[in-house]
């Protein structure tokens, strides 16, 4: 007597996914607006809001990054000044720029990078090359990742 199997036919697994890394360089932004420390805070709020951001990259003349500046660091620039009856045109931003700067690998898949974001509580991660400046990535891009995988196994992607 034959044993008859009534387990169904099995969708075949999409392979195209597994072969994407969904690598946080593969999502992170390369043309980026940078600051000099040099640079006057009120040019730096000048430019957030024209260009519609929340912050940057602050690096010198080789590339290097050496902080970040953000519309915070500029409210405090503003409100000290006023509170101290200083000038808001003397502030640079290598005065209030932020020293210690938490970087991610571009190598990193973006979905452990989500966690890191959630844990860091930050708004965007500058990543670095060889010590260089080369792109950073931001909440919004690693959201733009998940809609890219809408309706696809999330797990075929961590490796």
């Amino acid at each position: 007597m034959a044993i008859k199997s009534f387990r169904g036919a099995r969708k075949p697994q999409q392979k195209a996914i597994e072969q994407l890394p969904f690598r946080v360089c593969d999502f992170m932004s390369r043309d980026l607006i940078t600051f000099k420390p040099d640079q006057k805070v009120i040019e730096v709020v000048e430019i957030l809001i024209k260009h519609r951001i929340s912050g940057g990259p602050v690096v010198n003349d080789q590339n290097e990054l050496v902080g970040m500046i953000s519309e915070g660091d500029c409210l405090k620039q503003i409100s000290e000044s006023r509170y101290y009856n200083m000038p808001m045109e003397d502030d640079t931003v290598e005065k209030r720029m932020i020293r210690n700067v938490d970087t991610l690998d571009g190598n990193m898949n973006v979905f452990d990078a989500a966690n890191v974001f959630l844990e860091a509580k930050h708004r965007r991660f500058p990543i670095l090359e060889n010590g260089k400046l080369v792109g950073q990535i931001s909440q919004k891009d690693i959201l733009k990742a998940a809609l890219q995988m809408k309706g696809q196994n999330w797990n075929s992607t961590v490796k």
